[in-house]
């Protein structure tokens, strides 16, 4: 493995068992607090784990048990973050060549590596500018070449379009799809966008409460997800249980629907849907239907010919917006949502050390 990374940070509750392979980006998601920066703080070297051991191609960065510490800057570990933080005194290109200048890289082989990267950036034009001259995503695609400049065996990404306005993120999305994909960088990709993941991730792991309770391919994750974040992320509806026969037991009664065949009767398990899936009703359901839930209506989320009807359970409903107008409701109403067992699925539970 490329990237090899177990550590414990007491004061913070964060145990982190994590490895990646050469060449693979590893989206990185959780709820804030959830251990993502500390995660990335140990790898860069600006945090000291209480016990743990981190290695890089067989390179090891921190070793508790013997003492190991490499300094952040000779670690061939690069943190590209929301901000540029270009130096305001340089131009563009001198930006790009402090990188490789900065580790003893003689000034003709620092110069062609920046004319070269940021030609990979589509930023060549912009070598003779003041960063005070640039747009955010202009100083962000610099950036971004100053971090590959340095060569770096392992990228760190702490959500670098969060800070761009809506033009420039999927150009900057694009670029960095581009340049990790030709450049085979391995790289910690922490983000809250799916869409961030879906174009740029091989792999998804979600921490929460300072532990990987998931870890997979992007697909596996986003469309079967585990945990409530992620299902967040994805979009899509999870309740928590216990599996039962056919069907799961939950707060909000039994669940039926296909169970996965890793489920098994008395663990903990997961219900997952689409809001799309989801039939609002105001009377109760005539006939029999396999899932119909009471709730009561928490907000009204516009989208564009559809609204999204969310529960106070956390359950939502994807109509169209004159069905809403049809039903008449408002929040705080009491609806049932009715749902087919033909479109859940129940899977197991996120695992939590």
């Amino acid at each position: 493995m490329s990237l090899t990374v177990r550590a414990r940070v007491t004061a913070r509750d964060v145990d982190i068992d994590l490895e990646v392979a050469q060449g693979e980006i590893v989206a990185v998601l959780g709820p804030n607090g959830a251990g993502k920066s500390t995660l990335l703080g140990v790898v860069s070297g600006l945090l000291r784990p209480d016990a743990g051991r981190v290695e890089l191609d067989g390179r090891v960065l921190t070793d508790t048990a013997t003492g190991v510490t490499v300094a952040p800057h000779d670690r061939s570990v690069v943190l590209l973050a929301q901000q540029a933080l270009l130096f305001p005194h340089l131009t563009v290109a001198g930006n790009v060549e402090f990188a490789p200048r900065s580790a003893g890289v003689a000034r003709r082989e620092a110069r062609a590596r920046a004319e070269r990267w940021l030609r990979e950036v589509d930023a060549a034009e912009l070598a003779d500018r003041r960063p005070h001259e640039l747009s955010g995503g202009q100083a962000q695609r610099v950036a971004l070449a100053r971090a590959l400049a340095a060569e770096p065996h392992l990228l760190l990404l702490d959500e670098p379009m969060a800070a761009l306005d809506v033009t420039a993120t999927p150009v900057l999305r694009s670029l960095l799809r581009r340049v990790l994909r030709d450049s085979g960088r391995t790289a910690l990709l922490v983000t809250h966008d799916p869409l961030d993941v879906l174009a740029l991730a091989d792999r998804v792991i979600v921490i929460e409460a300072g532990r990987i309770v998931e870890d997979g391919p992007v697909r596996r994750v986003l469309t079967r997800p585990r945990s409530a974040f992620a299902a967040r992320i994805a979009g899509t509806n999870l309740v928590t249980g216990t599996v039962r026969g056919e069907a799961l037991e939950s707060a909000n009664g039994l669940v039926h629907g296909r169970v996965h065949d890793d489920c098994v009767p008395g663990t903990a398990a997961v219900a997952v849907f689409a809001p799309s899936a989801v039939a609002v009703y105001t009377d109760a359901p005539h006939g029999s239907p396999r899932n119909a839930l009471r709730v009561r209506i928490a907000e009204l989320e516009a989208q564009g010919s559809t609204v999204l009807v969310r529960s106070d359970t956390g359950i939502a409903a994807e109509i169209t917006t004159a069905a809403l107008a049809d039903l008449d409701v408002h929040p705080g109403d009491s609806v049932w949502f009715v749902v087919k067992a033909t479109e859940v699925g129940i899977h197991p539970a996120a695992l939590r050390a």
